[in-house]
């Protein structure tokens, strides 16, 4: 017989294991910071804190994802997965969605899904970025996988298919591919289609039917993923496009705010919170700026906290404690997140090991169509250190703090892979994924 005293420490034993998840991109509410005070390791090679590395089925640069016992992960197969530029058979295409074991790093079951057709070759920029770059997410029972033109597929966390739905099928204008991921918010699973309709959709997490659809043209030039900011009892569902940044009801995908502020014709990272304000950046001339979530129709006036110069161009920053930190090129910055005034911009030196975070090496971890733009994947942070990948393999730990101060260089000797994925955090262990493998790293 379960007793009452039984079942709260069942219940509190759950609930510590499922506060430690990071069960979508970027973490607990896509903040880059690990939801658990664990140590993690600052230094770690293919011979030191290495637990264990897994070779994957194919490439890709989408973040793994964390639950419980379990890492999920996705690649692709079947067609320019050793970097041809358009050749091979694309109708051969399939993506993969990868449940491993987090303990021995063993893969546990692998759930392939032909790729619709027609699919974009492979080839230019869009060599950058592949058929696997979106992050799939969890609610602890499911797991959803986005691919794309190839729809968002829901599985249980033994692998059996639930439901899948279709998102649409455009390709991307420019030609650079499809990035940004799915998040939860509450029992709405919310799918920013941003290439393949140009539209934020939401979907019944356990149906798979569609709630709500939120098409507009502005949403054409985006590859971030939302974000959602509870405010004054309200949440809203927040995300940068070019020009403005934009907060919607999650539940009904009505827009209830926008803000004027960015200058940038795409907007490639993400929105980050501190709770109550909102902080977009953008590239190419395009600056920065902090609205304070929350309001109705243009908010521009009112919510504007301050404007800025540019910011990270690719990759999201880090808020912590009233500042934000990001690396962009070889150049790391700290800013004042109540002010936007500039705590200092650091140029980080070229390793001798040739691990300069301006990368210009085979591409995509295929070998193909360079690695150019500047690192792709964001950096995450714990126990008071920023954690930033490289292209080219290079862990930089980075004190967070008012003074830049770099602690350590890191890298698994013979991977020369592309590392565009964003790690997770668990439980005082790294999770790290190469164009092919994937690392866990831990004391």
């Amino acid at each position: 017989m379960i007793t009452r005293l039984s079942l709260l420490v069942l219940l509190s034993a759950t609930l510590t294991a499922s506060a430690a998840d990071w069960a979508r991109f970027r973490g607990p509410n896509g903040s880059g910071i690990a939801a658990d005070d664990k140590p993690v390791p600052v230094e770690w090679s293919a011979t030191k804190n290495l637990k264990w590395q897994t070779a994957l089925p194919g490439p890709g640069s989408s973040s793994p994802i964390v639950v419980g016992d379990r890492v999920f992960v996705t690649c692709w197969s079947g067609y320019a997965t050793e970097g041809q530029q358009g050749t091979g058979d694309i109708t051969a295409l399939m993506r993969h969605l990868i449940c491993v074991d987090r303990t021995t790093g063993k893969i546990l079951w692998d759930r392939a899904v032909p790729a619709k057709q027609p699919e974009e070759r492979y080839g230019g920029m869009f060599a950058q970025n592949g058929y696997a770059s979106h992050t799939p997410v969890s609610d602890g029972m499911s797991v959803f996988a986005f691919f794309g033109k190839s729809g968002i597929h829901a599985f249980d966390l033994d692998g059996k298919a639930l439901w899948q739905a279709d998102v649409g099928d455009w390709d991307d204008r420019r030609g650079w591919g499809t990035a940004s991921s799915p998040i939860l918010h509450g029992d709405v699973l919310i799918v920013p289609a941003l290439v393949e309709s140009q539209a934020l959709l939401g979907f019944d997490k356990t149906t798979g039917k569609q709630l709500w659809k939120a098409p507009s043209e502005g949403f054409a030039g985006t590859w971030g993923t939302p974000i959602v900011v509870e405010v004054d009892g309200r949440a809203d569902l927040a995300i940068a496009v070019p020009s403005e940044v934009w907060g919607f009801n999650p539940d009904t995908g009505k827009l209830r705010w926008y803000a004027t502020g960015l200058q940038s014709d795409s907007v490639c990272n993400s929105v980050v919170t501190d709770g109550k304000a909102i902080f977009a950046m953008s590239e190419r001339g395009g600056g920065s700026v902090a609205i304070k979530a929350g309001g109705k129709g243009d908010v521009s006036a009112t919510n504007t906290l301050w404007t800025g110069a540019n910011g990270s161009r690719i990759a999201t920053p880090i808020f912590w404690e009233d500042r934000l930190y990001w690396v962009s090129g070889s150049i790391a910055t700290c800013r004042d997140a109540k002010t936007g005034a500039e705590v200092y911009n650091e140029r980080i030196e070229s390793s001798a090991g040739g691990g300069d975070t301006t990368n210009q090496g085979g591409g995509g971890g295929r070998r193909g169509g360079g690695m150019s733009g500047g690192d792709y994947a964001s950096p995450v942070a714990a126990n008071g250190h920023l954690y930033h990948v490289s292209r080219r393999g290079e862990i930089l730990v980075i004190k967070l703090g008012p003074k830049f101060e770099l602690i350590s260089r890191n890298r698994i000797e013979g991977d020369t892979s592309d590392h565009s994925a964003t790690p997770a955090i668990s439980n005082g262990q790294l999770f790290l994924r190469s164009a092919k493998t994937l690392y866990c790293i831990g004391e």
